[in-house]
């Protein structure tokens, strides 16, 4: 999937000082723990081990087995990208929580028997819509007050 000017931002996210950067950065790492700390407080708690997965990883790569986070796969500016993902190696089930599961015919050791499937139990996609608007008007207002204050340095 293309991002139409995706090359036009590119150049002018490399263009800008390193405090605007820094400013930016902040504001997009502190939007993400935001997130985070609400998927957490949102996630289904039997072990606490879903929860305790849910990280906001710098650079662009979410955690291998993870779900949910984006890894970019065009090039990206690795300080200005946290990804947000749920699930790592050893809680592989976040999307099984997240949209449960339809009932269906075990396999294998408890062949024939009838699963009765999982009911979807959300908390991570209706959290990162609910902060989408806050999360973007705050790197908005962190870009336009490093943009002044550089403009009037």
């Amino acid at each position: 999937m293309a991002i139409d000017g995706r090359e036009r931002l590119l150049k002018k996210l490399a263009a800008l000082s390193p405090k605007t950067r820094e400013a930016i950065g902040k504001a997009v790492r502190q939007g993400a723990d935001e997130i985070v700390a609400a998927q957490k407080r949102l996630a289904p708690k039997r072990t606490g081990a879903l929860a305790a997965s849910i990280v906001a990883t710098s650079g662009g790569a979410a955690p291998k087995y993870s779900q949910g986070g984006r890894t970019t796969g065009q090039a990206s500016d690795p300080e200005l990208t946290v990804v947000v993902s749920a699930g790592n190696s050893k809680v592989r089930y976040a999307h099984l929580v997240e949209f449960g599961t339809a009932p269906h015919e075990n396999k294998g050791l408890f062949e024939g028997s009838q699963n009765p499937g999982a009911k979807p139990a959300p908390f991570f996609y209706p959290v990162a819509r609910a902060y989408r608007k806050r999360v973007k008007a705050r790197i908005t207002r962190a870009t336009k007050k490093a943009a002044r204050e550089a403009a009037s340095s």
